[in-house]
């Protein structure tokens, strides 16, 4: 009778271990449709191997000896004690315990502890979570299996979560006499849940999901991206309402055809309309996850609006003049590039200089200039209508493309293009005559690339303004022996340096608000024996095709460092010298070498030299970013100049040690001249910012462009309004002027 007692309490134990055990089930199976949210994965099918051993050792034990059972409890034992699982019973009636010994795993208290004081469990919840024990024993009490979750205090001070599967027993009266506890520690689930929930929340993107057509959740940033006040409004609401049915249709069918690339993710870009009829670009992804026990998409997505519009922005101003609206020299190439491809078409390329403007420019202001551009590309348009392609290549520099011509219409709108000329413009009252000389290449005869071509028209455009200007010429092979101007020039200029005919001139860059000069930058000059000052924008373009610019380039560095130096050594103000680079100069080998000698022959601090690079060097991305790197290890300041004029990727920008970026002096003049009132100037400003760099505002003229500069975050300001470049004594004395003046520039 005995061994039947002991067989039957030891079946007893085993059914309410199994019903425990069940418990345990239903808390994994809830903790992974919890945790799916979060990773996704499935769970390990260990927990239901176990749940069927389990099971066998229950049905096992009813007809097995008191040994085996004893076997098998031991066995249960220490599955249980392997999991981080802890199971209390309290029978009311004779105020006895039955705790295993995973209390202690959870709890930092010994078993021993708990039987000595079985109200110890109460004294260790936290205070804040005291609240909790009234509704749990509440719904004990009415023979309700409760679920409680509350924090405890460990003896090593450490909370921990708990989570607590109270199931009551009830006497044949219906009174509650008894409950067994089952206690798991839920810490590591409720930080993970927290830190999903906090990403989630606080993540600037859309975040969503949605199962069976319909959104069952959506964040914050997703309901600020669709203008929804609250995120009721829209869930349980066809997900149709944000995403577009083509869209969707992707989405759709990679649900129907689920495979090995189950967890792959959908990426689109699509517009999407927001709940005032506003309609955006939005880049999403979508990936199927599980979400509280069933199949979901989880859809990631971001405004693209804005980046949209600077990448319009970015683009225009890589394939498009700003001051006249035409194609500029990246766009001209690129379209000569993809003319020639069909060998057979004749094509011609005109390169027109406006004569007699750079004294118009110098002599009137290059406000004037500026219009007057802007008439001769009306008319350059006007000449040629439909039958080509009209640029600016820069300056006074215009390149015209037509395909498909025969010699007698490239005469015909050569003609045409004089006849536009013939009367005076207009620009603020007062009248205008330029005339343009134009040089001629056709291909293939002359070239067969586009550099060969526009070299060939440059060169025959020189010979049209040796033989009087405003006319046209077309090249031949005669004119390798040729005297021009610009092989002329390009003599000149090779000697230049031996008869000393370069000067150097300095221009300050003044703090916009305190008026304070904080930098100079040096501008080369080139005083000709025979022919005056000859302006940088001619013969500087000659340099760099000739690589003379490299000589020239090490001579301006020598003397504006030196120049810099001595003007510290008197005592005043240390500022930085800026000094322009050309992308012939940082492709010799030796530059950085070079660059370090003149510092230490001067003994001028590198913090005081600043190199202006073009956007153009951004072509050669890996070597730039390797020279760019040495010269920021040698301690100089790294400058952008005439941003905005060329191309560069910002995404490549700011992964390169810039210090600064200088706003081109076409873009300040929009701020009066122009119907956008200085938006291209605000762009730039603010992505400057955006990447951390200083901006400096070129070109400045009129006190209305400072007010702008400085009411949209530009600092620092260099131009006409300040002082024109000035030799050297000059400059000395202003900077002593306006050291004594505290920084007021007058």
């Amino acid at each position: 009778m005995d061994s039947d007692r002991n067989l039957y309490q030891y079946n007893g134990f085993f059914i309410i271990i199994f019903l425990i055990f069940a418990e345990v089930i239903d808390w994994l199976t809830s903790f992974y449709f919890s945790i799916s949210k979060v990773t996704g994965y499935l769970i390990d099918m260990g927990v239901s191997a176990i749940f069927i051993f389990l099971i066998f050792l229950v049905f096992r034990g009813m007809s097995s000896t008191e040994k085996e059972l004893r076997d098998y409890k031991k066995r249960l034992k220490n599955i249980f004690d392997s999991l981080d699982v802890a199971i209390w019973s309290h029978d009311l009636k004779t105020d006895t315990l039955l705790i295993t010994s995973g209390i202690e795993k959870l709890y930092g208290h010994s078993s021993e502890e708990f039987y000595k004081d079985n109200t110890l469990w109460r004294k260790v919840i936290h205070p804040d979570d005291h609240h909790i024990l009234a509704e749990r024993e509440s719904g004990l009490a009415r023979g309700e299996a409760v679920t409680s979750v509350y924090r405890i205090i460990r003896p090593d001070g450490e909370v921990r979560w708990i989570q607590d599967r109270g199931i009551p027993v009830l006497d044949e009266n219906g009174h509650f006499v008894d409950f067994t506890s089952v206690l798991f520690d839920i810490t590591d689930r409720q930080e993970s849940e927290g830190r999903y929930r906090s990403l989630v929340e606080m993540s600037p993107d859309l975040i969503a999901v949605y199962s069976r057509g319909k959104l069952d959740y959506i964040n914050e940033a997703g309901c600020r991206l669709f203008k929804v006040d609250n995120p009721a409004e829209l869930i349980r609401q066809p997900i149709s309402r944000l995403i577009p049915p083509d869209v969707l249709a992707h989405i759709k069918n990679r649900e129907l055809t689920i495979d090995e690339n189950f967890e792959e993710k959908l990426w689109f870009e699509f517009k999407a309309t927001q709940m005032d009829g506003t309609k955006i670009d939005v880049e999403m992804s979508a990936m199927p996850i599980l979400y509280e026990g069933r199949m979901a998409e989880q859809i990631v997505g971001r405004d693209l609006t804005q980046r949209k519009k600077a990448e319009k922005t970015i683009k225009y101003m890589a394939y498009y003049d700003v001051l006249t609206g035409l194609p500029n020299r990246n766009m001209v190439r690129k379209h000569l590039k993809a003319s020639l491809k069909n060998e057979e078409e004749q094509l011609a390329v005109l390169f027109l200089d406006l004569d007699r403007f750079k004294i118009i420019n110098d002599t009137k202001g290059h406000r004037v200039g500026d219009l007057l551009l802007k008439v001769v590309a009306g008319r350059l348009k006007n000449a040629v209508q439909e039958r080509g392609l009209v640029s600016r290549q820069g300056g006074d520099e215009f390149i015209i493309v037509l395909k498909g011509m025969t010699k007698e219409l490239v005469i015909e709108v050569a003609e045409k293009v004089l006849q536009e000329f013939a009367e005076a413009i207009e620009v603020e009252g007062q009248e205008f005559f330029v005339t343009p000389s134009i040089g001629i290449s056709m291909a293939p005869a002359d070239g067969k690339d586009e550099e060969t071509l526009i070299k060939h028209a440059d060169t025959a455009m020189y010979l049209a303004k040796e033989r009087g200007k405003n006319n046209y010429q077309f090249y031949t092979n005669q004119l390798h022996g040729l005297s021009s101007r610009k092989m002329e020039l390009e003599n000149g200029l090779r000697k230049a340096l031996e008869q000393d005919q370069l000067l150097l001139h300095y221009q300050p860059q003044v703090h916009l608000e305190s008026g304070e000069i904080i930098g100079v930058e040096a501008l080369v000059r080139w005083q000709h024996h025979e022919k005056g000052v000859i302006s940088p924008g001619e013969f500087i373009p000659l340099a760099e095709e000739t690589g003379l610019i490299v000589p020239i380039g090490k001579w301006v560095l020598e003397r504006a460092a030196a120049q810099n130096k001595a003007w510290q050594d008197k005592g005043l103000r240390h500022i930085p010298v800026s000094v322009n680079l050309s992308v012939r100069q940082l492709q010799e080998d030796r530059f950085i070498d070079m660059l370090k000698k003149i510092l230490d022959d001067t003994q001028l601090a590198p913090s005081f030299l600043d190199l202006e690079i073009t956007e153009s060097v951004m072509q050669n991305s890996e070597k730039t970013a390797r020279i760019l790197d040495q010269l920021k290890e040698l301690g100089v300041t790294l400058a952008i100049d005439d941003f905005g004029t060329g191309y560069s990727s910002l995404s490549l920008l700011k992964h390169l040690p810039i210090d600064k970026i200088k706003i081109d002096k076409s873009f300040v003049d929009d701020i009066i001249h122009h119907a956008n009132q200085g938006a291209m100037v605000k762009t730039i400003i603010d992505m400057g910012h955006n990447l951390q760099f200083s901006v400096i505002a070129e070109g400045v003229e009129e006190q209305e462009q400072v007010e702008f500069l400085m009411e949209n975050g530009c600092q620092v300001g260099q131009g006409y309004h300040f002082s024109k470049p000035l030799p050297p004594e000059e400059m000395e004395e202003l900077l002593i002027k306006n050291q004594n003046q505290e920084g007021i520039l007058l």
